[in-house]
């Protein structure tokens, strides 16, 4: 059975910081493409950032120079770094891996929430 574990979300003011983690457990083999994505009511869930198992990294455009995405692959963790947040950056935000267990399929998270509000 193939977790994945969210945490570091929460309220902030703008111009903060957040990070997040997500941790992938159970039987895996490798994991290739990580990312984040986001989500707020009524609308699709966009990708924000992803991360390729060799490091190759993409961003949504409007979090490009604020937002790093990074992993330790040792411990099957992605991270992101989120600075110079922006009320427009609140949302449901969620972890997605390629996972490589018994089969091959998208794992996502549970989802954490970050609010971004004075």
């Amino acid at each position: 059975q193939v977790q994945l574990v969210e945490s570091g979300g929460g309220l902030v003011q703008p111009g903060g910081s957040l990070r997040l983690s997500c941790a992938a457990s159970g039987s895996i083999f490798s994991i290739y493409v990580m990312g984040w994505y986001r989500q707020t009511p009524g609308k699709q869930r966009d990708l924000v950032a992803a991360i390729t198992v060799s490091g190759s990294t993409n961003y949504l455009d409007s979090v490009k120079g604020r937002f790093t995405i990074s992993r330790d692959n040792a411990k099957n963790t992605v991270y992101l770094q989120m600075n110079s947040l922006k009320p427009e950056d609140t949302a449901v935000y969620y972890c997605n891996a390629q996972i490589v267990s018994f089969t091959v399929r998208d794992y996502w998270g549970q989802g954490t929430q970050v609010t971004v509000s004075s």
